[in-house]
């Protein structure tokens, strides 16, 4: 009897024991769900993983994005609208001050007359103001001008390819940009020539003319289409606009850049 009695209490004991032990793993079991829930809930609402990107994600903003690189026709804005402006080119621009069409003293090039695309960074323009001989930047920073016109490339088409072409241009912009911030730039297009002139052609003009076209988009700056005016029926420099060399415009032509600039203003 007395065995019975011990038998039923150890086995009460023992059954008491493996019901604590069991709950016990239940309990330890559902904590562990309920934090790891709480855990997987304050990790989806951080805010640095949602709510507060850092700098380095977030898309910049472009307050030019929506601006029309190539400008459209305008109403005239007259003569006081181009004496606003520095032209700064090669062969083709030293014309405006050759044949009086612009006042001289607008006129940038280096004291050969022309510049090559190129040779931008270490060649020198002459300076109007003082007559010096200065790098395109200096002037840039010294004059800091409203408007500027730049005509280049068509000494360039013959040799450089498109990659050396835009990143030499693209460079200028920017130098010019840096040098004078709030200066409005706009790329001319290359003019057009009468016909085959030293391995310058117009379908290399009018392929280069798009990259020109495209840095201008790229940096901000504006394009003038002017070429537009000055072309014959077939592509090329019409003879009324040529001064007969096969390259370089006449006074009418370089009237008829002045008057498609006045009509295609900045805006």
């Amino acid at each position: 009897m007395k065995s019975t009695r011990q038998d039923t209490v150890y086995f009460f004991w023992s059954a008491s024991i493996l019901l604590c032990m069991l709950i016990a793993v239940f309990v330890l079991g559902f904590t562990s769900c309920q934090g790891g829930g709480k855990a997987a809930a304050r990790t989806s609402a951080s805010p640095s993983a949602s709510a507060s990107p850092s700098a380095d994600v977030l898309p910049s903003a472009s307050p030019a994005a929506n601006v029309v690189t190539r400008l459209a026709e305008s109403e005239d804005q007259g003569q006081a609208y181009v004496d606003k402006f520095i032209f700064l080119g090669d062969s083709t621009t030293h014309g405006l001050a050759a044949y009086s069409v612009v006042d001289a003293n607008q006129v940038w090039t280096p004291e050969s007359g022309t510049l090559t695309l190129d040779r931008w960074s270490v060649s020198t323009v002459v300076y109007p103001d003082d007559k010096s001989q200065i790098t395109i930047a200096e002037a840039a920073a010294k004059k800091k001008p409203e408007y500027m016109l730049i005509t280049l490339g068509v000494n360039g088409v013959s040799y450089l390819d498109e990659t050396a072409f835009t990143s030499t241009y693209t460079e200028l912009v920017k130098a010019i940009q840096q040098a004078s911030p709030d200066t409005k730039i706009i790329l001319n297009s290359i003019y057009p020539i009468v016909a085959d002139y030293y391995g310058i052609t117009n379908a290399k003009i009018d392929a280069a003319n798009v990259w020109v076209e495209s840095i201008a988009k790229a940096t901000g700056a504006r394009y003038l289409d002017s070429e537009s005016v000055l072309k014959d029926a077939n592509g090329a420099l019409s003879a009324d606009n040529s001064n007969g060399d096969g390259l370089h415009e006449n006074p009418a032509g370089y009237q008829k850049v002045i008057s498609y600039l006045r009509t295609h203003a900045w805006k």
